[in-house]
This record gives C-alpha cells, sequence and structure tokens, in this order.
C-alpha cells in the first residue's frame, strides 16, 4: 500500500513517515498543498493523510481539486480544528475522514486500514482467496491454517493484490502501488517479489493461487477444475 503525507510540520511528518514505513506501508511525503497536487498527478496512492492549514494551497482546496479531477483516492485530514464544525467542512469537502492532532498512532493505523478496505470493497480486515487468509490488522498471513511468515514488501504486494483478486495487475501497476519515489532499484524488481511469494504461499500447496498472464502481469485467484 502507498499513501502520500501532506504535512507542514517537518517533524511530525517525519516521524508519520517513518512510522509509516515500519509498518509496511510505500510512503512519498511533502510539506505543502500544491507539492501534494503534483505527487497526485503523477502517483497513485491508496490513501492520503493531508493536513488542512498548509502553505501554497490548504487541505480543504487540495480536496476539493482532487474531487474536481474525478480522483477518489481516500483522504484523511490531519488537524488541530476540532470544532464539528470544522469537521463538516472537512467532510464536506471530500475527505473520508479527520483525526485531531495529537492523535495515537494506533488509531491512525486502524482509520486507514478502514478507509483503503472501504475502496477495495471490504467490510472487514480479513482478506482472502481460497484456503489463504491475510488479517490486515494483526499482520498475519495464512494457508489451510498454517501461518506463512512474510517480509514487509511481500505482505504489501500480497494485500494489494488480496484487494484486487481475480484482477490482472501490471508490473507497473504492482510497482507503483508498492514503491514510492525514492525507490531506485532494478527493473526486475516486482518479478523478484512475486518468486518469493509464490515460493511461500503455492509451492507447499497442490491449488495455485498466483498466476503470471504472460505479457500481462499477475493475478491471485483459485484455480478453477
Amino acid at each position: 500500500m502507498r499513501i502520500l503525507v501532506a504535512e507542514d510540520e517537518r517533524d511530525l511528518n517525519r516521524i508519520i513517515t517513518k512510522r509509516l514505513e515500519k509498518e509496511g506501508y510505500s510512503v512519498d511525503s511533502c510539506f505543502d498543498g500544491e507539492e501534494s497536487l503534483d505527487f497526485l498527478a503523477v502517483g497513485e496512492y491508496d490513501a492520503v493523510l493531508l493536513d488542512i492549514m498548509m502553505p501554497e494551497m490548504d487541505g480543504l482546496s487540495v480536496v476539493r481539486s482532487m474531487r474536481s479531477q474525478n480522483n477518489n483516492t481516500p483522504v484523511l485530514f490531519l488537524t488541530a480544528k476540532d470544532s464539528v464544525q470544522d469537521k463538516v467542512t472537512g467532510l464536506d469537502a471530500g475527505a473520508e475522514d479527520y483525526l485531531v492532532k495529537p492523535f495515537a498512532f494506533d488509531e491512525l493505523l486502524a482509520r486507514i486500514r478502514v478507509m483503503t478496505r472501504k475502496k477495495a470493497g471490504e467490510s472487514t480486515n480479513i482478506l482472502s482467496v481460497g484456503d489463504l487468509t491475510m488479517d490486515i490488522g494483526k499482520h498475519l498471513v495464512t494457508r489451510d491454517g498454517k501461518e506463512i511468515e512474510l517480509s514487509a514488501k511481500e505482505f504489501a504486494i500480497l494485500e494489494y493484490m488480496l484487494m484486487n483478486k481475480g484482477i490482472v495487475l501490471s508490473r507497473e501497476k504492482i510497482e507503483n502501488h508498492i514503491w514510492n519515489f525514492d525507490y531506485a532499484g532494478g527493473s526486475n524488481v516486482v518479478d523478484v517479489y512475486i518468486r518469493y511469494l509464490r515460493r511461500k504461499i503455492d509451492d507447499d500447496f497442490k491449488k495455485k493461487l498466483l498466476h503470471t498472464i504472460r505479457g500481462k502481469g499477475y493475478v491471485l485467484k483459485e484455480e478453477t477444475e
């Protein structure tokens, strides 16, 4: 999952970014409203954490601009403004949620999970295909009841594929959702991680779930008889 953090308080921005990265998210960060729109114009994000009071362009204007361009990426406002009217204004502008500073990081993570699963059409933290199950909240993956240990990047890729199960995802689309703009690795990084995942979730099982669609990408789905 890839998140954009737009927060002009640089210390807070750095703390949020590092904590999210520790949780396995890919994160881009910026410090003003206009810059956030630049990031949104060239990157694909699963969620945006947006301060309301920012230089150049405030968060409310950023969200209105996003929605006018049919960008429906979920937005969570982070702000010190805590009146009911402030919250109503933020939600009416097009945000999905509103979190008042200071906040507990566990609550922020929970709200991100709610936003992203709603976007994917899921109602719980449990994602599954066949006998493969992921509990996003507990960071736990099992297949046929057997726990599978994944690295942070493997978990992120599998989460993205579970949220798009049955849909063929190109290498470029996977890379754009999992790695941020600072990534400078090899061009075959997605193929490498897909091999890692396949070894862990498929090799020991008769029915395969992770499939290569030649010339198009990868898809997570149950095999049909």
